[in-house]
């Protein structure tokens, strides 16, 4: 569904369901099987999730009691008996905050529905603010996007780049200047609301993850940084240091390269980075054959280098989809062909055979509707 999330596409749970957890793990249930399934009745959500009836009654009271759900009247079918009542997830109930740190002039932000429809939008210029200063941008610009809704809010999710814990704290976001900022905590005192921060990278797999038809899937973000999110067996991964996907930051070859922001030379960011790469283009020119072969070089230089850092994680996972996000007009043309060319060439082509290299279909919103895929499942469970 264009513009929205899909419907067909839930995580898998990370653990072991433990006695004292089973209520709070079946309410997800239900509200993931109705999100998922659209109306239902109760008879149905039993049959669907496992749960006997009585239980079903008892959480669909409860989650009717919190607003989460609604009866929607009597189905109108022609099965004998008394015809039964349709529930659904109040989709109208609440909305939620996103907010992409990404870009490298803008944060942006929306109001998001619960079905991932963008409701409102706002951005606020960076103008290169760095540490404390892009933190009150940040403020400034949740602060806005709250004024523009009247309805009940989730949850405020946050993509941002760097190296970010599971308690919200960026502990390194070298472009922002950022180290160690409680940035969850922080607008959570602000705001009283629940506040989910995550790699920008992560969270926009997650809504990409949605429209995917395999359970493992690589997202490549590419905006002032570069960064990766990864779905395995449709369980996201963070790594043990929480830094998992940070590909911005291997350096490339072992003929040096530009200098990077985090001191070293030749990362893969120098080379593909939006801010560098439109520099380096620029500085080719913009007309002539030769300025248009000179841009043709680059932009295959940058996917040269991308496919060799992407080749062994293709080859140690046999991953079968990798997608990239980003500029279009950067990412779709040359540099992608290039990205194909080198991991034809590095990688076992028996094995990847079926790899598909692709650009988000999520375009410039996938970190605003990661955000929101990040708070449904925090807040209710919910992916």
């Amino acid at each position: 569904m264009a513009g929205t999330f899909s419907r067909s596409r839930a995580l898998r749970p990370t653990g072991k369901v433990l006695p004292e957890h089973a209520r709070t793990h079946n309410r997800a249930l239900v509200l993931q099987t109705l999100y998922s399934a659209g109306p239902q009745s109760r008879a149905d959500v039993a049959r669907e999730t496992g749960l006997t009836r009585v239980t079903i009654s008892d959480l669909v009271a409860a989650l009717i009691a919190e607003g989460l759900v609604i009866e929607l009247g009597q189905r109108e079918d022609a099965r004998p008996g008394k015809p039964a009542t349709l529930i659904d997830v109040d989709r109208g109930a609440f909305h939620i905050i996103g907010v992409d740190l990404s870009e490298h002039e803008v944060f942006r932000g929306a109001v998001v529905g619960l079905d991932g429809q963008i409701i409102e939008r706002d951005e606020i210029a960076r103008d290169a603010a760095t540490g404390e200063a892009a933190v009150l941008l940040v403020d400034r610009l949740v602060e806005r996007l709250l004024a523009r809704t009247s309805t009940p809010v989730l949850g405020i999710g946050i993509g941002s780049p760097g190296v970010v814990d599971p308690l919200g704290v960026v502990r390194s976001a070298p472009n922002l200047g950022w180290s160690d900022v409680a940035l969850q905590e922080r607008l959570a005192e602000r705001f009283a609301l629940p506040v989910h921060v995550a790699n920008d990278a992560n969270v926009g797999v997650l809504a990409e993850h949605g429209s995917s038809h395999h359970d493992d899937l690589l997202l490549i973000k590419i905006g002032h940084g570069v960064g990766a999110g990864l779905i395995i067996g449709g369980r996201p991964v963070v790594g043990g240091g929480f830094a998992a996907g940070e590909i911005g930051h291997v350096v490339v070859g072992t003929d040096g390269g530009p200098r990077c922001a985090c001191g070293k030379a030749g990362c893969l960011e120098t080379w593909l980075a939006v801010p560098r790469l439109t520099a380096r283009l620029a500085a080719a020119g913009a007309q002539g054959e030769a300025a248009a072969s000179a841009r043709d070089d680059i932009l295959r230089e940058a996917g040269r280098r991308l496919g060799i850092v992407l080749a062994p994680v293709v080859g140690a996972l046999n991953l079968s989809e990798v997608v990239l996000s980003g500029p279009a007009e950067l990412l779709d043309g040359p540099l992608h062909e290039a990205t194909v060319d080198t991991l034809r060439k590095r990688t076992m082509a028996e094995f990847n055979r079926d790899l598909r290299l692709r650009m988000s279909e999520q375009a410039e919103d996938i970190v605003l509707r990661g955000a929101a895929v990040m708070v449904l499942s925090g807040q209710l469970g919910v992916s």
